[in-house]
C-alpha cells in the first residue's frame, strides 16, 4: 500500500518548535559577557591579594568587586542553563524525564544564583 499524502502533509507536525534562534541568540549572547567580564574579574580578583581571606572578602564586599562577582556568576549561570538545556534535550528521548532533567537544570541554576546574591549581601552588610 503507498502512501497517497503529500510531502507537505507528510511532514506536518515535524517542523522546528521555533525556540532554537532565541536559545541560540542567548548562548551568544552570554558567551560574549562572559568573554568581557571573566579577564576583569580575574584581573581584579587577582590584585585584591586573592589567597588572603580577610583581602578577599574586602573585594567581594567593595561595590565594584560584588558588582562584577554577580554579573560574571550571573552570565555563568545563564549559559550553564543554556547549555544544560541543549544536552537535555538532544539526548533524553523519554519525555518525564527529559522534563524532570529540564526543571531540576533550571532549579539549580536559580538556587546557585540565589545562594550567589545572598552571599554578597551579606559580605556588604
Amino acid at each position: 500500500m503507498t502512501d497517497s499524502r503529500t510531502p507537505t502533509a507528510k511532514v506536518r507536525g515535524h517542523r522546528a518548535s521555533g525556540h532554537g534562534a532565541s536559545h541560540w541568540i542567548m548562548q551568544r549572547i552570554s558567551s560574549v559577557a562572559l568573554f568581557i567580564l571573566i579577564p576583569p574579574f580575574v584581573w581584579m580578583f587577582s590584585q585584591s591579594g586573592a589567597p588572603d581571606p580577610v583581602l578577599t572578602r574586602a573585594f567581594l564586599a567593595s561595590p565594584m568587586g560584588s558588582v562584577l562577582t554577580l554579573l560574571t556568576l550571573s552570565a555563568t549561570f545563564l549559559h550553564m542553563r543554556l547549555g544544560l538545556q541543549v544536552v537535555i534535550d538532544d539526548y533524553i528521548s523519554k519525555a518525564s524525564t527529559k522534563t524532570m532533567l529540564l526543571l531540576a537544570n533550571t532549579l539549580l541554576t536559580v538556587g546557585l544564583w540565589l545562594v550567589t546574591v545572598f552571599c554578597l549581601i551579606k559580605l556588604a552588610f
